[in-house]
């Protein structure tokens, strides 16, 4: 595998100083171009074979002075290698990899590579060190280079500066440096009984943006994987090492660098395509993936089709936000919402932590939206109810089923069936809603109700129209797994907990998430558009004999334009549970329904100081609902449904929250919950979704 290294220009006159120390002790010469510098460097430090690390910070054309030095020894007849050791940005070889290579001609020649799957040195110092320990050893004659990372700060910087020196046999550093400054890291240099040489940064010399960097190592990477097949790796017959994900977590494998091992040495390189049922599905151009262990960290390729660091499980980032309302009183403030993305999904717990549970899901491609609880709606307009197609009720306390008003008098016209989920008895509480009121108006345009009562084994299902007297009994459904409804990409799933009367916990189960590549949207010359969001809604149906037409006219089908221009990642699991008695059958059941969930919302009325009167009630504490996140594995822990006698002091609840899960989606500042006697609220951002 041959790369092409990229030079940077120099500018010519450019007075560069070569400072020969032993230890620190230092003399001056002044150089007037590039290759008197370098020249200087080889006649000074360089008469012989030696072993040299080039020490800076990121930007400071180390592998820019490392190809230069080669070039130099090669017109003069020596042998020159160099170890690429920087996985975030190499000069040669792969990202996420630590590679050995020989100059020739005016080329790198990559013999032989050490997987890391990762871009952070700094953070996987140890298996950098020790991926470059194990190519130092293939290195025997000429000069040996090391081209060393960037990492010059911090306990990082420390540990990999004499890790590298011992590991490598380094006998000389060159360290770049800036005018008038000491070398970074000075006293470890000075410690480290070698030859130094302080090495003046070129002013000229520029480190690449962050995007810059991303779109060069993503070349590097596809390149490798040019010319490639997919291979299934059974993890049952690996060991896994390094910080791989939890198998549950299919979503988190896709786009993953990953090295196959045969005793401890790298066999090849590739990136999972995805994981089915222990299978592991990956591209590599090894012919085989004959080993023993299997590495991965988080090195991936992300939704914008580059290779960059995983972010965490949960990325999305989660905002505490003021009430839409003008102006509320302390009885109506229900504590700030909390909104923000769960995948493909906007999501937002509309009256706050304190006030009824109402938690509005809105389906970013589909023009869609489900609700968890129909707490009072006031903050809801009316035409975000002509997109609710699925209500899903926990129980028919006031608290969690008062809004269907506002549900029932938004849907007034012709609109399709909006389907209602719930427990035993959650027909007899719509028909006495809609009984109450007098119809003699309404004519056709009455809404239409599709009731679904879960009954563990099987829907018992109804449908009425208001206005009309009779209620239709349609075909009961079997259910299996809890599988309430499955949709057009997702599903809809339900377990029965215990809340001194039946109560119903949900989760929201996206079959996929569908990525647009934009560095094919560019190599493509193709503008984004609505035909985007159509090509994802095709995919999303199995349509991939659809046609979809760009806007200069053109066509192609969903197969191919899926097949180039898309990523697709498995879905990221969403469980709502509220009300429930802390007893055991209701932990046991919650924490396997929740299992490996991205994010859960969960109640947590009371602190463990009041347990006795959350028991009395039926009600989780604090301390029980992070238990419950924590043993279930959740990647996020929203907790909400706050007692309202905990309005002036709600850190105890996140400090008891806290103590037992470490993901707890936490306020940035506790003035959030500030709470006056009437206060006027300012418009938030996003706020144009909800009023």
């Amino acid at each position: 595998m041959v790369c092409q290294t990229s030079h940077r220009a120099q500018k010519a006159g450019n007075e560069l100083l070569a400072i020969a120390k032993h230890g620190m002790a230092s003399h001056h010469v002044g150089m007037t171009n590039t290759t008197a510098k370098v020249a200087d460097l080889i006649q000074r430090a360089l008469v012989q074979d030696r072993r040299v690390l080039l020490f800076g910070p990121p930007g400071t054309g180390k592998s820019t002075l490392a190809t230069q030095l080669a070039d130099a020894l090669l017109a003069e007849g020596r042998e020159c290698w160099c170890l690429g050791a920087d996985p975030g940005s190499p000069a040669f070889g792969l990202p996420g990899a630590v590679a050995l290579a020989r100059r020739k001609a005016d080329a790198w020649q990559v013999e032989r590579f050490e997987a890391l799957c990762t871009l952070d040195a700094g953070r996987f110092r140890l298996p950098l060190v020790t991926g470059v320990r194990k190519l130092a050893r293939g290195y025997k004659t000429g000069t040996l280079l090391v081209d060393g990372p960037g990492v010059v700060r911090g306990v990082a910087g420390r540990e990999l500066l004499a890790g590298l020196v011992d590991v490598a046999g380094i006998d000389l550093v060159l360290a770049l440096t800036r005018p008038d400054q000491p070398p970074p890291l000075a006293p470890e240099l000075s410690a480290l009984g070698i030859e130094v040489v302080e090495v003046p940064i070129d002013p000229a010399a520029r480190r690449p943006g962050k995007r810059s960097r991303a779109r060069q190592r993503t070349r590097q990477w596809d390149q490798y994987l040019k010319v490639s097949q997919e291979l299934t790796i059974d993890l049952a017959q690996y060991n896994c090492v390094g910080t791989p994900p939890p198998e549950e977590a299919k979503e988190a494998w896709v786009g993953r660098q990953v090295a196959v091992m045969q005793h401890n040495r790298t066999v090849a390189m590739g990136e999972v395509l995805r994981l089915e049922d222990s299978r592991l599905v990956i591209r590599s151009p090894a012919p085989d993936l004959a080993g023993d262990t299997l590495l991965i960290r988080d090195a991936i390729r992300t939704a914008e089709g580059v290779i960059e660091s995983a972010t965490p499980f949960a990325p999305e980032r989660f905002e505490f936000l003021p009430s839409p309302l003008p102006a509320v009183s302390r009885e109506a403030w229900g504590g700030p919402r909390i909104a923000g993305r769960v995948g493909s999904l906007d999501v937002n717990l509309v009256n706050g932590v304190f006030g009824d549970p109402l938690l509005h899901l809105r389906l970013r491609h589909q023009r869609r939206g489900l609700l968890f609880d129909l707490g009072e709606s006031s903050r809801l307009p009316a035409r975000l109810a002509h997109q609710v197609t699925d209500v899903c009720i926990s129980h028919a306390h006031m608290d969690h089923i008062s809004g269907f008003q506002w549900l029932l008098r938004s849907r007034l016209g012709d609109l399709p069936p909006c389907r209602l989920y719930g427990a035993p008895g959650l027909l007899q509480h719509i028909t006495g809603f809609i009984r109450s009121y007098l119809w003699d108006r309404i004519a056709d345009r009455g809404p239409v109700f599709e009731i679904n009562e879960f009954r563990d084994d099987h829907l018992q299902r109804y449908r009425l129209q208001v206005g009309r007297p009779d209620v239709e009994t349609l075909e009961a459904i079997p259910v299996v797994d809890g599988i309430l409804r499955e949709d057009a990409g997702f599903r809809l799933r339900a377990v029965t907990l215990d809340h001194h009367t039946p109560v119903l916990a949900f989760a929201f189960e996206p079959d996929q998430e569908i990525h647009v590549r934009k560095d094919r949207l560019i190599a493509r010359g193709l503008e984004p558009g609505p035909w985007l969001a159509e090509l994802k809604r095709q995919i999303a149906a199995g349509n991939t004999d659809a046609v979809i037409t760009f806007p200069d006219e053109e066509q192609a089908t969903v197969a191919e334009l899926a097949a180039d221009l898309v990523l697709i990642r498995p879905g990221k699991k969403l469980v709502y549970a509220t009300d429930l008695a802390d007893t055991p059958d209701n932990r046991k059941r919650l924490v396997a329904f929740a299992k490996n969930a991205h994010t859960l919302f969960c109640e947590a009325p009371f602190t463990e100081a009041d347990a006795t009167h959350a028991a009395r009630h039926g009600h989780l504490t604090a301390r029980a609902c992070g238990e419950i996140a924590s043993a279930a594995g959740v990647a996020r822990l929203v907790a909400f449904h706050f007692s309202r006698r905990y309005a002036d002091d709600p850190g105890v609840l996140y400090d008891e929250l806290q103590a037992a899960c470490n993901r707890v989606v936490l306020p940035a500042s506790m003035e959030v919950f500030r709470i006056g006697e009437e206060i006027t609220l300012p418009a938030s951002p996003g706020e144009e979704e909800y009023t």
